[in-house]
């Protein structure tokens, strides 16, 4: 992207590692699992690594042990350590879940400024509503979708491009802005044009390394820029 104007009106944001940081109450559910399946348990270090995939690519991991998934875990025995997960999670109040600094009021700014919002995260729909609410958030968004709410999810490019027909926008008029390889990849499949943030997760890998159209280091320097640069 050049230094001037922008001519994109929708922008479609992440959630997990992007506006929130989640990790400390997904570590807690996964080491909740573990235990309960009599497995090792791991740091939030080592977990932070794992998310952004969706609920169902975090439990593989961490029944691996690993970024890497074992190739032998058995089918029906993921599904019911899920199950403990997404059992652990739902009942853990997210108390530990904050916003990245600068967040809370500059989506504000961006509202107020006359962007259109909207969320798409590959985090289970179910979890997501009581999250947005407990921040403040749920006016701001025109849409939100979660990991679960198509039969798609990121990197596939199907939940911007649904984002994109029910606000009636074309791609060209929308950014997607994310923290991980998966919020980017799946703006390139939608033909969006996109933004990294290099604070959030993404597997302990750089964001830049997925080569969005821009990055930047803090929420505050994106803020910056799209207010500075908005038609």
């Amino acid at each position: 992207m050049t230094n001037q104007a922008i001519d994109k009106q929708l922008l479609i944001f992440d959630f997990d590692g992007t506006l929130i940081d989640s990790v400390p109450d997904l570590a807690d559910a996964t080491n909740i699992m573990l235990s309960q399946l009599g497995m090792p348990t791991y740091p939030l270090q080592t977990i932070a690594k794992w998310v952004g995939n969706g609920a169902r690519k975090l439990v593989e991991r961490a029944l691996s042990g690993s970024v890497e998934v074992d190739d032998n875990l058995v089918l029906a025995d993921v599904e019911a350590a899920e199950q403990l997960f997404f059992d652990a999670y739902g009942a853990h109040d997210t108390s530990k879940t904050v916003a990245y600094p600068d967040v809370d009021s500059g989506l504000k700014q961006l509202k107020e400024a006359g962007f259109t919002l909207a969320l798409v995260t590959n985090k289970p729909i179910r979890f997501v509503p009581h999250i947005l609410a407990g921040m403040g958030w749920t006016s701001l968004f025109e849409v939100v979708l979660g990991g679960d709410s198509l039969p798609q999810k990121k990197p596939d490019a199907a939940p911007l491009l649904h984002v994109c027909a029910t606000l009636n926008f074309v791609p060209s008029e929308a950014l997607m802005i994310g923290d991980s390889i998966n919020d980017i990849s799946a703006g390139k499949n939608a033909e969006i044009e996109t933004v990294g943030l290099s604070y959030g997760y993404n597997y302990g890998k750089d964001i830049r390394d997925s080569n969005p159209n821009q990055v930047f280091d803090t929420f505050a320097e994106l803020l910056s820029w799209l207010l500075k640069h908005k038609v």
